[in-house]
């Protein structure tokens, strides 16, 4: 371990995307604090990984409890006293209804975790954030929160009108716009990144990418330089529409 050495910390990183960019990150060298919120299962995902030289830790974290994001926030600052890289990662997709049939309840759990979780936890990190001289926020979104894919018939997924994962995913992507515009002078590069159809429990693994070929687009955005993008919504093959 080096003070030159980056910090990362990833929401819901115990498995999927999460855990395969913590994968990434750490074999670049990074210090990855794995957010999870069982933090038993965080510390069997980091082993599962079979990087003993690693600087992989399990952090507990619940996007959805705010004192668990303050705790959060105080025990990165207490063990590193900065992050340079903020990777909301943690997102639930419960309810397949249509915008006409789709039950607020299930609206008001998806946005707790898909749109007030990151808010949430990029608010509470920003002072480690701004400690650091990387400050780079990366937002996983979907293509399926695209305003304008929706509207081309021809879209490939043109048929998945599912209203609470969808519209988040767009709630997302403006908070991840308007978040880069105001922090821009401060040096933030803050993106919206869509991993693609991947294989993950979300799906019930009919994605039709890997967790690598995913989080390999995470992590992209998540080592970006001085001169990167800031404020933009992208995938593997570069911007994506709004």
């Amino acid at each position: 371990m080096t003070s030159a050495q980056r910090t990362v910390l990833i929401s819901g990183a115990n498995k999927g995307i999460g855990l395969e960019t913590a994968r990434q990150l750490a074999a670049e060298g990074y210090r990855v604090y794995v957010g999870t919120r069982d933090l038993a299962n965080g510390q069997a995902a980091i082993e599962s990984l079979h990087l003993p030289d690693a600087d992989l830790r399990a952090i507990q974290l619940d996007v959805t409890d705010a004192a668990s994001v303050a705790a959060a926030a105080a025990q990165i600052d207490a063990e590193v006293g900065q992050l340079d890289v903020l990777i909301n990662n943690a997102g639930i997709a419960i309810d397949l209804a249509p915008p006409s049939q789709v039950g607020l309840d299930k609206m008001r759990q998806t946005y707790d975790v898909n749109v007030y979780g990151p808010i949430t936890l990029t608010q509470a990190m920003l002072p480690l954030l701004r400690k650091a001289q990387t400050r780079v926020v990366v937002n996983l979104s979907s293509e399926l929160g695209s305003t304008t894919l929706h509207g081309y018939p021809d879209f490939a997924y043109y048929g998945v009108n599912l209203a609470a994962y969808n519209m988040s995913k767009a709630a997302l992507n403006m908070y991840t716009v308007l978040l880069a515009k105001e922090l821009r002078d401060e040096g933030f590069h803050i993106n919206a990144i869509n991993p693609g159809y991947t294989a993950t429990d979300l799906n019930n693994h009919q994605g039709t990418r890997s967790v690598q070929q995913a989080a390999a687009v995470v992590v992209k955005y998540a080592t970006l330089d001085k001169s990167g993008p800031n404020g933009g919504f992208y995938t593997d093959g570069g911007a994506m529409p709004w």
